[in-house]
């Protein structure tokens, strides 16, 4: 039977454990420069030590005006791949393997003068109004995702993943609720994502996996729901993405139509629909950081992989504490051994 601390082999990635620690935005970088920094490295190198079988480095976007905030990390230029590249060695030596969150914020961007968007409508009355890309900068943008793919490859990364999800670019773009473009990218709301997964796929191995996380429902009126999720990613999974880390919400002021849930895994479900509509691996998160209901959800295959955040936040050592709870085996650092 399956479980949290079994093995995991998808295309050219081994994973030791089915624990994943998930991008959670640390805004740490030094000199508004995009770069990682030591606060980086000790951040997800202690994980790795503590036993997360995949690390996936937060929100890295493909231009400096693509940022939530002028502290985001970035990935525009080949500078900035050293110092992500000396992450993802550490990491490997304490066993973990690393992918990287590619992204743009779009209209969410608040450190930029003027974000940009699919269409200019801003995230609410508090937020700038964004400028409407025009097409021949949709196109352009599909070359800086390209961009960055590329340079995560050259640090090493074991997986992409594209961040589809919480109201950045690539879910305004398949968003009814901001996407109102009367071209191509209008037309076709899923064009800018698949063109990007195309292009994306063009940049890596063969055997390297493409993750997207997606919101899988949105939580304002008006908002797409499980059905139309399921068919945005159908199309793209035909596109090239390999597995779905199903996540929700993001795209505007949550109101009191359709609330989330609070309670523990409240995403579950929605992940264990996607699975199982498009017969995909998927990544689930949300309210997992107990151990027993982080393996239920492996055990009863509602996912392939868990993500922990807050979890993780507080102890780098989770899944190093969560194998003792279990009473499964892993490798506790020798140092460490008298401890456990």
């Amino acid at each position: 039977m399956k479980d949290l601390f079994s093995t995991y082999e998808f295309k050219g990635m081994s994973l030791k454990n089915r624990i994943v620690m998930p991008p959670m935005c640390q805004y740490s970088v030094d000199k508004k420069d995009g770069a990682a920094t030591d606060w980086h490295y000790l951040h997800y190198v202690s994980r790795a030590v503590g036993g997360a079988g995949f690390i996936m480095i937060e929100m890295t976007d493909v231009e400096p005006d693509g940022r939530i905030s002028d502290f985001d990390l970035g990935l525009w230029s080949d500078e900035q791949i050293p110092a992500l590249k000396r992450i993802v060695d550490a990491c490997h030596s304490y066993g973990a393997k690393v992918g990287i969150q590619i992204a743009h914020a779009g209209r969410k961007a608040e450190d930029a003068e003027v974000p940009v968007a699919p269409s200019a409508i801003p995230f609410d009355e508090n937020s700038k109004k964004p400028r409407a890309l025009s097409t021949q900068e949709v196109k352009e943008m599909v070359e800086k995702f390209r961009g960055a793919v590329q340079r995560a490859v050259k640090a090493g990364m074991d997986a992409i993943e594209l961040h589809g999800a919480h109201g950045y670019l690539i879910h305004q773009f398949h968003s009814p609720l901001t996407n109102r473009r009367e071209d191509e990218y209008g037309k076709d709301l899923t064009q800018f994502g698949r063109e990007i997964i195309q292009a994306a796929k063009a940049e890596m191995p063969e055997d390297m996996p493409l993750i997207m996380r997606i919101s899988a429902k949105e939580y304002v009126e008006g908002g797409y729901g499980m059905a139309e999720s399921i068919a945005f990613a159908k199309e793209y999974q035909a596109a090239g993405v390999d597995m779905f880390d199903i996540s929700s919400g993001g795209e505007g002021p949550i109101t009191a139509w359709g609330r989330p849930g609070t309670h523990a895994a409240y995403q579950v479900p929605l992940a264990r629909e996607i699975r199982q509509a498009l017969d995909v691996p998927v990544i689930a998160v949300g309210r997992l950081e107990d151990p027993v209901l982080a393996n239920a959800v492996i055990g009863n295959e509602d996912a392939d992989l868990v993500a922990v955040g807050r979890g993780m936040l507080r102890n780098p050592y989770w899944a190093l504490e969560a194998a003792a709870m279990l009473k499964k085996e892993t490798t506790v650092p020798t140092q460490y051994t008298t401890g456990f």
